[in-house]
């Protein structure tokens, strides 16, 4: 494992600054929370696959977004968690088009059942009910912001010269 530089702990930083202004933006539309959602700041998910310092970056983002959650404590814990998860699979993946997989697939899992119950407050017909709404109206957003935006960001990042320096350069060959 390497050592986390200056260099990386500034592109954290500008990674967390990033994804909370995005996600505040898109909360001024509606689009950040709720079940029907396509948070453009989750377009930088995928950014750990090339570059891992993104990572924490990421994780704090995400937490200063979730301080707005309309699901209170829940979310701030539980939604940070997911991207964390997500960022850290995201490293691991071995190909640009898997990148996009882990803030999909963690995020579809860990994020519904939360909202379900913080919309209904117990397990029963109406939580499953609620929570299989959430999962149908989640993805299609999530995939959208990841797949869509995520991708364009992966494959247009690496080439500012600035950026390069951050970049793992075996996965350059990949993109």
């Amino acid at each position: 494992m390497r050592k986390f530089t200056v260099r990386d702990l500034t592109l954290a930083a500008m990674v967390a600054a990033l994804y909370a202004v995005m996600g505040y933006f898109g909360n001024i539309f509606g689009l950040t929370f709720g079940p029907v959602q396509c948070r453009f700041a989750e377009a930088l998910t995928v950014l750990p696959f090339v570059f891992p310092a993104a990572a924490p970056g990421l994780v704090v983002g995400c937490f200063l977004t979730n301080l707005l959650s309309l699901y209170g404590p829940l979310d701030m814990v539980f939604g940070t968690l997911a991207t964390a998860i997500a960022a850290w699979l995201t490293m691991k993946m071995p190909r640009w088009y898997l990148a996009a997989l882990p803030p999909i697939l963690v995020n579809a899992v860990i994020l519904p059942p939360i909202w379900a119950w913080t919309e209904v407050g117990a397990v029963n017909p109406a939580f499953w009910a609620a929570c299989g709404f959430n999962v149908g109206t989640f993805i299609p957003g999530e995939a959208l912001a990841c797949y869509v935006l995520g991708t364009l960001l992966l494959f247009a990042l690496p080439k500012v010269p600035v950026l390069r320096p951050y970049a793992q350069k075996q996965k350059l060959t990949r993109i």
